[in-house]
């Protein structure tokens, strides 16, 4: 990039603009460029360059997925000990499947941690059982189920940055279901037309409405109709998927904490309000709340741990393992992401 374009962006990988772009495209990942433009200030054709240059080079895509409690599922976090040599190719097998995701191999390159869906508690023992690869060298696994979400989802790091007003968060923000709400009543179900548009938008968020009508059936009035009703219903939702480095975080850091029962709830708001913590939520087990944080750098996550963390209300004990790869992030398996610190979670 430009070296003006770096000044202002603070010397990061994205400037000023892709900031803005990319915390619209978070707001509403299906928003026209027209209206991104009209509100950033600029001409149509400069949004849709500015997309199509971050999608082409890999550093930003819109991804629409569902929302597990919407369709009553259940998530774990999973982590998985192996033997040195083993580490990558149970990671691989792992993320093949559809129901994981945020597969990562952690400090040490002996642990791995993954996210995993059952469709329901009922069906968990044996998602759990059969997911991993029967070989001797998985020397250990714990689950622990995710029972409430302070942080993600729709709602990421980018939220955080500031890039945009509170008058222009306003006029991008369409409406949606309160992520604080109650759980959902009844668990939505989805038909096979439903399952084939999601596939398609895991993958692109964006992709046209002729080529989802395509792939589910329907008329491309239809696809918006069904779009508008799942995005209504909290069933579906938008996030941007980027590249960490173009926000100059070179660390994601998994953090296990202990909390007292009765601060769980405190600590964890707290803890969600961070602008370093890309997702928080409550589980269970002796750690029983869990964040990703992004930082500059290890110097930038001991200021972190020892400041923010150390002032979180009932925080018995702490655990913290920095990611060293990404095997697969939000979406469907394409390609194994670099080393590094990879996408956000």
């Amino acid at each position: 990039m430009k070296t003006d374009a770096k000044a202002a962006s603070g010397g990061d990988g994205f400037d000023a603009l892709d900031r803005r772009l990319a915390h619209a495209l978070q707001l509403d990942g299906r928003a026209p460029f027209s209206r991104i433009a009209a509100v950033l200030g600029v001409s149509d054709q400069t949004v849709a360059r500015r997309y199509s240059r971050l999608r082409t080079n890999g550093t930003l895509k819109v991804l629409g997925l569902a929302d597990a409690r919407a369709l009553g599922e259940v998530e774990w976090m999973v982590r998985v000990q192996c033997t040195p040599e083993a580490a990558v190719p149970v990671a691989e097998a792992l993320a093949r499947r559809s129901d994981t995701s945020w597969v990562s191999l952690m400090s040490g390159g002996t642990e791995i941690t993954a996210v995993c869906r059952a469709a329901s508690s009922e069906h968990s023992d044996a998602l759990l059982l059969q997911k991993l690869p029967r070989t001797p060298s998985v020397v250990g696994v714990t689950a622990h189920c995710l029972l409430h979400e302070f942080y993600g989802g729709p709602r990421g790091v980018i939220s955080k940055s500031g890039a945009l007003t509170d008058e222009e968060i306003a006029r991008l923000s369409p409406p949606q279901r309160d992520p604080e709400a109650e759980p959902f009543a009844v668990p939505v179900r989805l038909g096979d037309a439903d399952r084939r548009l999601f596939d398609v938008l895991a993958r692109d968020g964006r992709t046209p409405l002729a080529e989802l009508a395509a792939v589910t059936g329907w008329s491309p009035t239809t696809v918006r109709r069904r779009l508008a009703e799942l995005r209504a219903a909290g069933v579906l939702y938008y996030d941007v998927d980027y590249d960490l480095r173009q926000y100059g975080y070179g660390v994601m850091v998994a953090l296990w904490l202990s909390v007292a029962p009765a601060e769980l709830a405190a600590t964890g708001e707290a803890l969600a309000a961070h602008p370093e913590v890309a997702f928080a939520g409550a589980t269970t087990g002796p750690n029983n709340l869990f964040a990703s944080v992004l930082c500059r750098d290890v110097g930038a996550l001991y200021t972190y741990l020892t400041t923010r963390v150390a002032a979180l209300p009932g925080v018995r004990t702490m655990e913290s393992a920095p990611r060293i790869r990404q095997v697969k992030g939000p979406g469907p398996l394409t390609v194994t992401a670099p080393a590094g610190p990879g996408r956000r979670r």
